[in-house]
């Protein structure tokens, strides 16, 4: 029974997915591949039995309540990253120059953007896919965090200075996010 103060939940691991937690080092395989992330605080305690991970902490305050939280949704996104995956879809949107996009080694390159003659640059992080098909990019992996970070260099590596916005809106945007590959 839990006590008063107390906070505490359980994520049950699905089936085909399995857990270990060593050194403050949670570890989650699946189909899709394994993730890794270090949880450590002095007074969140996460335990692994069986095929549940279970979050205590005893009389937090908000910080610790908070991180709680985030604790909990990093946990469920790595599971859900194991088994089904992220997916981000891009489009390439330009009305005066065509834009021609590809990826290098690890680098997404963008050439012709407003008419530049130097190509701009984003790096891809992690083991992030990207595809591109007509004016669609579709990013998809295991880590969300490194499929968001993709897609958010992308964007920025498109950002207009120095332009009238109203006038000039090419660039790549994020359009849609989902699971595997339906974006």
């Amino acid at each position: 029974m839990p006590v008063a103060g107390e906070i505490n939940t359980e994520v049950k691991l699905p089936q085909g997915v399995s857990a270990e937690y060593k050194a403050n080092l949670l570890t989650i395989k699946g189909t899709k591949g394994e993730l890794k992330r270090i949880f450590k605080h002095p007074r969140l305690n996460l335990n692994l039995k069986g095929n549940t991970i279970k979050l205590s902490c005893r009389l937090p305050n908000r910080r610790e309540n908070a991180l709680f939280g985030t604790w909990q949704s990093h946990i469920q996104n790595m599971i859900k990253g194991v088994t089904e995956g992220f997916s981000y879809r891009m489009k390439i949107v330009y009305s005066h120059f065509p834009i021609k996009v590809s990826v290098r080694e690890g680098t997404f390159v963008i050439e012709n953007f407003l008419g530049e003659r130097h190509p701009r640059q984003a790096k891809i992080v992690g083991e992030t896919k990207v595809k591109v098909s007509g004016d669609q990019v579709i990013l998809t992996g295991h880590n969300i965090e490194h499929v968001g970070q993709s897609a958010a260099n992308i964007e920025q590596a498109t950002k207009i200075k120095n332009y009238d916005p109203r006038v000039f809106q090419d660039g790549i945007y994020l359009v849609g996010k989902g699971s595997g590959s339906d974006a």
